[in-house]
């Protein structure tokens, strides 16, 4: 698998840490959860806000602004349940960015709002792609017209498996997550 980076706009910089405390506050981890935070996690620095406001695409009701994330590791190790919390606690999709030593790996999940509680998110299993020297070069965002479609741009290279016709981002969440039990 070839790892894609996207270079995010400069009006999308959001560029401040983002304290594990406030994590704490929203999402109210596991002690074991809390644990793996202090050995795993550096610094989380939430990086960019891909939203109307700041890269002029249409939100939509399942794709109302996207938050990039660079969680800097102390060992280059990070359990999926951190990210799950950190998912947990932020009522947006996420892309994730994990950096250790020079190297950046991109992981995110299919996030869309509970068909169930409008307030809550579903998380899916996680995508990720393999660790790229920091300075690899970026690919321009895709030209897209709402937030739902760049969404499905920024996971499909995540994603160990192509598309099939006329296949929606969800359902090939869904068929991948039966690949990963192997019921397929």
């Amino acid at each position: 698998m070839t790892t894609t980076l996207f270079e995010y706009p400069r009006n999308a910089a959001f560029g401040r840490v983002l304290p594990k405390s406030k994590i704490y506050e929203h999402e109210s981890p596991s002690s074991a959860i809390k644990e793996l935070f202090i050995r795993q996690v550096e610094q989380i620095a939430w990086q960019y806000k891909l939203a109307p406001e700041t890269i002029n695409i249409k939100g939509t009701p399942s794709v109302p602004e996207i938050q990039v994330f660079s969680v800097a590791l102390k060992n280059g190790e990070l359990k999926t349940g951190v990210l799950r919390c950190i998912d947990q606690a932020i009522p947006f999709p996420i892309i994730f960015e994990l950096r250790f030593d020079g190297k950046v790996k991109p992981i995110a999940s299919f996030k869309r709002p509970s068909e169930v509680d409008s307030a809550k998110w579903v998380v899916s299993e996680y995508f990720d792609g393999d660790w790229v020297s920091g300075d690899t070069p970026r690919k321009p965002l895709p030209i897209v017209f709402d937030l739902d479609a760049l969404y499905g741009h920024l996971l499909t290279p995540l994603m160990p498996y192509p598309a099939r016709s006329a296949e929606s981002l969800q359902m090939r969440v869904e068929r991948m997550a039966l690949i990963r039990q192997g019921l397929t």
